[in-house]
């Protein structure tokens, strides 16, 4: 399935187990190889984010290739 990285933007992101982690405002690409890194999202009120990787705006960074559905909202498969 291809997708542009607007379409992505703005959708809820979920766990597999159906927690609402909040919603896709951006993404980090190697400049040298083109390849998507990391996914960054806008975290939910009741995510606790000290349990997941932030930067320095608060956004949680969540792997790429953990993202697993892209439908209505983006499933990713956390650790």
């Amino acid at each position: 399935m291809k997708k542009f990285v607007s379409e992505l933007r703005g959708k809820t992101v979920m766990t597999n187990e159906g927690q609402i982690l909040g919603m896709i405002e951006n993404f980090v690409v190697d400049t040298v190889t083109g390849e998507l890194q990391h996914v960054l999202v806008i975290p939910a009120e009741e995510v606790e984010i000290r349990l997941y990787r932030t930067d320095a705006q608060g956004r949680l960074i969540l792997p790429f290739n953990h993202m697993k559905a892209v439908r209505d909202v983006v499933v990713m498969d956390v650790i």
